[in-house]
This record gives C-alpha cells, structure tokens and sequence, in this order.
C-alpha cells in the first residue's frame, strides 16, 4: 500500500546479505497520492517512490517547500496529475520539465483512449479528477508503466504483470460503481459536495453533483452559490450532503444552515475523498479502496443499495472488514 515513502521491502536484508554494493531503485516522485498509487502499484519493489501530498492535503491550495525542490531535483522521474490540479505547483513542474523525466497521468490518459472532456472555469481547461471514472483512469496505466521500465528495464516483466492486473481491478472497480450507484432512486440522485471534484464520477454514472465552489478551491464560497445550493436542497428534498476530506467542514455547515432556514432537514451524508488519499492504515490509503468507500457512502446515504464487490477486488474487501473506514 503507498505510504508517503515507499521502498523496497526487502532492501535491509539484500544489504546485509550481498558480498558487493547494492544499487538503489530509481526514486520517482509524485505529486498526489493517486499518482503515487499508480507508481506504487506497477512498481512494485523495483521503485522507490515518494508522495508529496498526504492524505488531507488540498493540491489546489499546495505551494511547494524547499525540501520538496530537493525531492525534485533528486528524483529520476517526477510524476503528476497535470491539467492545472497542482495549482501554483504546476510552474515549478513547467520548469523542471526542461531537463527533468516527468509524466502528467490524467493528461496521459485523455491521450490514450476516447475521453469527454469536463470544461474547466477559473484557469482550468480540463477538470483533472479524472480519477473519480476508473475506466478513465486505467487509460493512464500503459504511460506509467512505460515510463518506468525506461528506469528498471531488468523489473519489465513483473511491472507488465501488475500493470495488467490493475487495469483490471480499475476497470471491474468502474462496473461495481455502476451497479451500485444506480441503485439510488431517481429523484434523490444529487450529490451535493463542498466543491466541483466529482464532474466525471457524474459522466460515468449518471449523478447530477454539484459542488458550492467551482473545480479549485482558491476561492471562497459565495453567499449566493449557498443559497442557491440551499435552494435545490429544499426544492428537491434531497437528503444528504456531503464533506470532503481536504476542505473545511464550514463550507457545508453553511449549506445545511440556510436549507433549513428554509424548512428542509438534510443531513451530512458521510465524509468523502476528492483530492487526496486517506490516511495510511485505513481502507482509503489506495485509489481502489478510496472510490470503494466513496461509493459505499454516497449510495447508502441517498437511499441506494451497496452491490458485493466482484471477486477481482476481493483484497479490498478483506482489507475493509480488518481496518476502519
């Protein structure tokens, strides 16, 4: 599972034990956790792989550190969303990318295969959570894959096969988030979110969402976009919203207020993943495991019925009955 370091496991022993030097894996570093899931998993022990953005990190908002800079220029490989998610981030990897190795994985996989892009506002072109359609998603893996076989041509083969199963486990991922989401009933399919993360979860799966801010986070909410949303929760007796692991709770709290102003009890629906992985130990330290928790909590709270995982993705269900949510 990707921490915010990850190495290879069995490096102490291989040290201890080798009559000569060892040579280190190739250090990549990712931007979010969702890339660095990509790098974890079809690398394996043949990466070392470093995440800058931990779980509850907001990449709208993230400005790089000096020791991020370090990271940087240490790194054989820098991977990243791209379309504009790492906010004032993207100028320093606009500048690196003259003369260092660096993949943009959202971007890579627009490229790839047949995607409708989600107009962006506010300086995005592109909404970049194309993480939140897994089948999308996949179309980044091939990318990735190559990118770091060029780094340990000796590992091609295992990377091949875990590039293969996880593709597989995306896109068996995306048909179980299908079959559950359209269990929720027709007139209580809003999802309603502190901010605009969930454009191609809406695509994929025919939600209506709306988020009080628009795709970035820079700007604070309006008194008018609350009302508003206020508005459609009284107008349609939605029953949940929800928050968002990386935004302040206030921003809600503000919508739930003015809706019952107007005489419309909602609840929060339950806490939802957007911008960042959860935090290790716990089922959402993975993308599958963060879009498997997300879905359980937006199906349950708008009055759908949770379908059992396939058994492609019965790791995770393992791992949701021994750690907490």
């Amino acid at each position: 599972m990707p921490k915010s370091r990850i190495r290879r496991a069995a490096m102490a022993v291989v040290i201890a034990l080798a009559p000569g030097p060892v040579l280190a894996a190739p250090l990549v570093v990712a931007t979010t956790g969702m890339a660095g899931d990509l790098v974890a998993t079809i690398g394996g022990d043949c990466i070392d792989a470093e995440v800058l953005m931990g779980p509850g990190v907001d990449p709208h908002l993230y400005q790089a550190t000096a020791s991020d800079v370090r990271a940087f220029q240490k790194a054989e490989l820098i991977v990243y969303n791209g379309f504009g998610l790492e906010g004032q981030l993207a100028d320093v990897l606009a500048g690196l990318d003259r003369h260092k190795a660096t993949l943009a994985v959202a971007e890579a996989a627009a490229r790839a295969g047949p995607i409708e892009a989600l107009d962006g506002e506010a300086g995005y072109a592109t909404d970049p959570h194309l993480w939140m359609q897994p089948a999308l998603w996949s179309q980044a893996v091939p990318a990735v894959e190559a990118a770091l076989a060029r780094l340990a041509p000796d590992c091609l083969e295992p990377m091949q096969r875990r590039a293969a199963a996880y593709r597989q486990q995306l896109q068996s991922l995306d048909r179980w988030m299908a079959a559950s989401l359209a269990t929720i009933p027709s007139g209580q399919r809003v999802l309603l979110t502190a901010h605009d993360a969930f454009g191609y979860l809406s695509q994929g799966y025919g939600l209506e969402v709306r988020g009080v801010q628009g795709i970035s986070t820079q700007a604070e909410p309006s008194v008018a976009a609350i009302q508003s949303v206020a508005d459609l929760i009284a107008q349609r007796n939605i029953p949940a919203v929800f928050i968002e692991t990386t935004i302040n709770p206030r921003t809600v709290e503000a919508v739930i207020e003015a809706a019952r102003a107007r005489g419309t009890d909602v609840e929060v629906g339950g806490s939802l993943y957007g911008d960042a992985l959860g935090q290790p130990g716990t089922l959402a330290d993975t993308l599958v495991g963060m879009l498997i928790h997300n879905t359980r909590v937006m199906t349950d709270a708008l009055g759908g019925q949770v379908i059992p995982l396939p058994e492609a993705l019965a790791p995770w269900q393992q791992r949701r009955e021994e750690v907490a949510p």
